[in-house]
Parts: C-alpha cells; sequence; structure tokens
C-alpha cells in the first residue's frame, strides 16, 4: 500500500483529545505504519480506564513475504515479536504503582509497542521513557502514546543496552528501570546488568518480569555480582486466541545496589 492510498485518520483514532500537532504526527504515523502492515487500534481494558492500543491485522501474510525475502536468519531476533502484546508488561506495569511512584522517573527497556509504559503512566511518574532498538517498534510505541493522549508525558527513544559508557540524555539517571520479556537473548544479560548500574539513580530498583516458562536464571546469576536481588511471582488469568482461559505464573526480579 503507498502512502498516496492510506485513510485518514478515523474518528476512532482521533477520538482521545489531541493537539493539533499531536493529532497531525499521529496521522504521518500512520501512513508510515501502513505502508507495511495493516493496523487498527483496539482497546484493551487495564484498570478503569481502557488502553487503545495498535494492532496488526494481517501478520500472517507480513511473515509470509519475510520468509519469502529469506529475512529470517534467527527467529528471536528477525520475527517481529515487538509486536506482540506480552501479558508481563501490564503485570509489571500494574505492579509499578505499588512503589510510591509520583515524582520519579522510568526507563522502559525493549518496550516493543510500549504496553509497560502506557499503563505506568497512569501512576504519576514525573518522566516515563520507553525505548528500543526497533525503530518500527519505536514507530508502533508512538503512536500508541500518541492515540492515548500522552505524548507530553512519554518519551520515545531508540536506546542500545549494548552501546558503551553512560547515555548522556540520562544523566540523572532513572530512579525504576523495567523491563518485561527482554531476558530472551543470552547475549543480552551481561550488557544489561552493565548498563542498569550505569543508569540507575541512587536508591533506585530495576525490574525484569518474565513468565517462568521462559525463565532465565542465568541473568539472575550475572546480576547478583553487581546489585541484590529480589525475586517475587505473581499468578494471573489471561485467555488466548480462543477465548479459553490461560493461568501464568511471573518471575519479577528486582535488582538494587547493596
Amino acid at each position: 500500500m503507498s502512502d498516496s492510498l492510506c485513510p485518514p485518520l478515523s474518528p476512532e483514532e482521533t477520538s482521545t483529545s489531541l493537539s493539533p500537532a499531536h493529532a497531525a504526527e499521529l496521522e504521518t504515523l500512520l501512513e508510515r505504519i501502513r505502508t507495511d502492515f495493516d493496523v487498527e487500534f483496539e482497546p484493551l481494558h487495564v484498570d478503569e480506564n481502557p488502553l487503545q492500543v495498535l494492532s496488526i491485522q494481517n501478520m500472517s501474510a507480513h511473515l509470509d513475504k519475510l520468509l519469502q525475502r529469506k529475512a529470517i536468519h534467527d527467529p528471536l531476533k528477525d520475527l517481529p515479536l515487538w509486536a506482540k502484546l506480552w501479558p508481563g508488561s501490564f503485570v509489571l506495569g500494574r505492579l509499578l504503582r505499588k512503589y510510591e511512584p509520583q515524582g520519579k522517573s522510568l526507563l522502559e527497556l525493549g518496550a516493543g509497542c510500549g504496553a509497560l509504559s502506557l499503563v505506568a503512566a497512569r501512576y504519576g511518574f514525573a518522566r516515563v521513557v520507553l525505548s528500543d532498538v526497533v525503530e518500527q517498534a519505536l514507530r508502533f510505541a508512538r503512536a500508541n502514546v500518541l492515540r492515548n493522549g500522552l505524548g507530553d508525558q512519554i518519551e520515545v527513544t531508540h536506546v542500545d543496552v549494548t552501546a558503551p559508557g553512560r547515555d548522556p540524555r540520562f544523566a540523572s539517571g532513572f530512579d525504576i528501570i523495567a523491563a518485561s520479556e527482554i531476558l530472551y537473548l543470552d547475549d543480552l544479560h551481561r550488557p544489561l546488568v552493565k548498563f542498569v548500574d550505569r543508569h540507575l539513580a541512587p536508591g533506585g530498583k530495576a525490574f525484569f518480569c518474565t513468565d517462568v516458562a521462559r525463565g532465565k536464571p542465568h541473568f539472575g546469576k550475572i546480576a547478583a555480582k553487581t546489585f541484590k536481588i529480589t525475586e517475587g511471582r505473581i499468578g494471573v488469568k489471561s485467555h488466548d486466541e480462543n477465548g479459553e482461559e490461560q493461568r501464568r505464573l511471573y518471575s519479577i526480579l528486582i535488582l538494587e545496589r547493596p
């Protein structure tokens, strides 16, 4: 689909009160996104107010194109896992409200479409930075942020945890660093620990949420060399694509300086 054929924003896509600048930015983003994907905003009910999150309608066709181009060499890196709404993002996003978020700063790593930050932003953080390394993910995340009227509250930016040194954009560090389902790549474990060590503010905490079925104890062992580690578990009920109830157990690793 070419840009010239992309539809304008529907009434549903502009129902949240947006400034003219944010409405224009959202329309431009959707035009760009729709050159690759057939997408629609869908409601997700979290707490009292639903969120609107961009959903890919033609994922099967997109995967077929990747296969035809022989673009999938490593499924964990080449498949658009960032587009999936991982339940752990909602689990961790809601958990953060118990850690006195008012006036604090939050950095989400490997945010994908940004569900964790969308949830957590409701709880009074003074600064929320949503980050990923995948440009398509950042476009989806920014569209979600704008659609939910959070364009002035959540920053969306590229962050590569493997880059050396302290990021000058984050000189003050963050009170909370959070990530959901980011530990599936073993080669990121050491860079993640080093990144958190460089960017966690004094007295801060880092949270990593992982489905126990995909647990990565290796990360905890590496992190324990630098941080005090606390692990908790949260059980939740969810439904699969067929509406069948599922029970999931999530591990929450909390990193603090000793």
